[in-house]
């Protein structure tokens, strides 16, 4: 029949707290994210305004004529970086 288990006592305990406190480590608060929200806007606007000169003067464009189709994705890749990018902001 195995041994039941002996209970520790208070300097055993003591030990063992100071131990992972020790193993614990802080972790650093990130710094400030004031960047955040210029940076989305300014991204997310970036992407609508792509896609509002490509449907309004896309063929006069020499570059947007260049890209065809290429146009929408870069508009959307836009928006959607400004989505990922706002997930940062806290």
């Amino acid at each position: 029949m195995p041994e039941s288990r002996t209970r520790k006592s208070a300097d055993e305990k003591q030990k063992i707290k100071k131990q992972r406190a020790v193993k614990a480590k802080k972790v650093k608060a990130p710094g400030s994210r004031r960047w955040v929200p210029p940076t989305f806007i300014t991204v997310g606007l970036l992407g609508v305004a792509w896609l509002i000169v490509y449907y309004v003067a896309g063929t006069s464009v020499p570059l947007m004529s260049d890209l065809g189709n290429w146009n929408i994705l870069i508009g959307m890749g836009g928006m959607a970086a400004a989505f990922g990018i706002a997930t940062l902001w806290r």
